[in-house]
This record gives C-alpha cells, structure tokens and sequence, in this order.
C-alpha cells in the first residue's frame, strides 16, 4: 500500500477509543466500520458491526471497495494497534473517500481505556 500525505490537521483523520465508544452507544447511524486484522484475531476480540477486511487479502478485495462502501460517508477503521488501520485510511483517501478516521489504539487501546470484558492479545 502507498502512503499519502496526512491533512494539516491529522486529529481530523483519527478519533480515539472513548469518543468512539460514546459514539456507539448512541448509535453509529450512517458510519461505515472496517476491521483491517486477520480472522484469527477477529475470534480473539471484536467489535460488532465492523466489516472486516484483512490487509493480508488485500488483492482479493481491493477492487471491490466501491460495491460496499459509501466514499462520502464517514468511515472508522480498526486493527489491533492501530499501525494497519492508519494504512488502510491512507489507501481510502487515496481511493477518494473524504471521511476517513483511525481507530488510535484499536482494539488493544479499547479493551484497556473502555470495555475490560474485551480480550486483549
């Protein structure tokens, strides 16, 4: 994956782990969610409501990205740590989707800061 320049303001690209958890819990109306991490760590722990796209796959659905996914509409992407996921946000930018945000922290930052019940590996 290529990288793109980050915008002049990069806190516009990122939302972290207890904003988002207020966001959920009043609903994530019309926010697309994608989970970036492989199977195996989706059965360690996980989100409800992410589509999960494994980078590892990235060629099988690469091509697709438009058949699934608004580019105008908010998008929140996750990985464990939140490295794979700040990837994958650069790639949907460069794919032309304007409302993209990194998860800072993933899941790991999640199970630590909101909800103890999440499994951490």
């Amino acid at each position: 994956m290529s990288t793109i320049p980050y915008a002049s303001d990069p806190s516009s690209l990122e939302i972290d782990v207890q904003t988002f958890a207020h966001r959920l819990d009043t609903g994530l109306e019309g926010v697309q969610l994608i989970d970036v991490r492989e199977p195996w760590e989706l059965e360690r722990a996980a989100i409800a409501g992410f589509a999960n796209l494994p980078l590892s796959a990235f060629a099988e659905w690469e091509t697709q990205i438009y058949q699934h996914f608004d580019v105008d509409t908010e998008t929140i992407v996750m990985c464990h740590h939140g490295i794979r996921s700040a990837q994958m946000c650069q790639w949907l930018r460069q794919q032309g989707f304007t409302q993209v945000k990194n998860l800072v922290g993933g899941i790991d930052a999640y199970a630590i800061k909101v909800d103890a019940s999440t499994p951490r590996y």
